[in-house]
Order: C-alpha cells, then sequence, then structure tokens
C-alpha cells in the first residue's frame, strides 16, 4: 500500500488542494508514491484540534501514516477583545497543546516524519480592507489579528520543535524576506495567494527530501507502464505486486 502523509491544520491547510493550492502541488509530487491525505480545518485552533486527533490518527492502527504536518497557529493568536476573541488561545496553552498533537502522533507510530508549520505573517491592513469589503462600515475598526501577537506564537512553534528534534518551517520569517510580501503572498492579510502556496511547498518539499522522503527516489505503487511487456504483462505485475 502506498503510505501516507496527512496534512493537519487550520483553513491554510483546509485551502491547500485548491487550485496552486500547496497539498495540490505535494499530492502532484507524490502521485502514485503516496497518499497526501487532507485533514485541515476552517476556523480550528490548536485547543480544538485536541479533539479530533484520535479521530485522525488512532492508536493501533496497522497503517499509521509515515509523515504529517502540524500547521496551527493563525487562529491561536487572534487577540482578546478582538472579532475573533473566541479563537484566542494563550501562548503557553498553544505551545502545550502543539507537544499534545506531537506526542500523540510519534505515539501512533515512533517513525513517523512530522513537521511543524508556523503561522505566515498578518498583514494588517490586508485584513482591514478584506473586513470592509465584506462588511462595509459595519467592519471592525482594528484587526482580529496582528503581525507582532503572531510573532510571539511562531516564536514557541520554533522552539517547541527544537526541544523536541523536529524539522520546522518558519514561514513567518521566510515570507517577510521578500519585499512587498503582504500582497505578493497573502490575498486578505493572512490566507494565501499562489505565490504564498508555492513557498510553503517548497519548504515542505525542502523538509521532506532532507529526511528521506523525496519523491523522486521513491518507487512506484504498482508498475510503470515502460517495464510491462505487451506481450507478457503478468511478469511485470507478479514481480512487484506479490
Amino acid at each position: 500500500m502506498r503510505p501516507q502523509i496527512v496534512l493537519f491544520g487550520d483553513s491554510i491547510t483546509e485551502q491547500s488542494f485548491r487550485s496552486g493550492g500547496w497539498g495540490a502541488s505535494l499530492a502532484d509530487n507524490y502521485s502514485r508514491k503516496a497518499d497526501i491525505v487532507l485533514r485541515g480545518y476552517g476556523g480550528y485552533t490548536s485547543r480544538w484540534a485536541l479533539f479530533l486527533l484520535h479521530h485522525i490518527f488512532p492508536l493501533g492502527s496497522g497503517m499509521p501514516p509515515a509523515a504529517a504536518t502540524i500547521f496551527f497557529g493563525a487562529n491561536d493568536a487572534a487577540l482578546l477583545g478582538r472579532n475573533g476573541e473566541k479563537q484566542h488561545v494563550p501562548i503557553g496553552e498553544y505551545k502545550d497543546n502543539l507537544r499534545r498533537i506531537v506526542y500523540h502522533l510519534k505515539e501512533c507510530s515512533p517513525t513517523m516524519l512530522v513537521v511543524i508549520i508556523t503561522p505566515p505573517p498578518i498583514d494588517e491592513e490586508g485584513r482591514m480592507a478584506y473586513a470592509r469589503s465584506l462588511y462595509g462600515e459595519k467592519a471592525m475598526k482594528l484587526p482580529e489579528r496582528t503581525n507582532e501577537a503572531t510573532g510571539v506564537y511562531v516564536k514557541q512553534c520554533v522552539e517547541l520543535a527544537k526541544e523536541l528534534g523536529l524539522p520546522s518551517i518558519n514561514l513567518w520569517s521566510k515570507m517577510q524576506e521578500t519585499e512587498g510580501w503582504q500582497k505578493k503572498f497573502l490575498s486578505d492579510g493572512l490566507h494565501l495567494t499562489p505565490e504564498g502556496n508555492a513557498v510553503v511547498h517548497q519548504e515542505v518539499v525542502r523538509i521532506f527530501n532532507e529526511a528521506g522522503f523525496s519523491a523522486p527516489e521513491m518507487p512506484y505503487d504498482f508498475p510503470h507502464h515502460s517495464e510491462i511487456d505487451g506481450k507478457n504483462p503478468e511478469k511485470a505485475f507478479q514481480l512487484q505486486c506479490i
């Protein structure tokens, strides 16, 4: 059976199978080699993600995922007293929630490749413009997230990965290295443009390659058509499908 790669996260993961999305690009990379399983939940926080663990990653599974990405924090960093305050998760709890997610995944399979992805940066002006486009004069007067506050969550995310010896992708820092990142990488101040998705895809592929999980080096699940003899097709399948 093909190995599975589970993408676990919030709306930035949920939207990753859209045209130009980073998840769709991964599915293309691993076509016929691994199954990319999308488990993204718009609006979810690391706190709410804990309720899903035993459903998505059941203990005792005979075929646990070979790899998983954990991509939460954009909603956890919502500010108290603003429109998204029900999503706010205190910074200490956020780090502990990520730790609990990692521990559960490693209990499912000690060899599972677990990659932690930080939230992207926040374009506060972009968030305000998006709110005005939806609600007009009733739009919030202050952004529900700020780039500075999100950066605090990013720091804890990266520190946890180091503590646990896991690879991480610091999107918050990576994207801000590019001039004009606000509009280049973010469509509404938070979610990703095709260019932003390309950054995530590039970084995930880099981490997977470094961990020995490179798509080009993985075998096909069934024989490539070039290996099938038209007069004796069963031979190719006997060799690979026993």
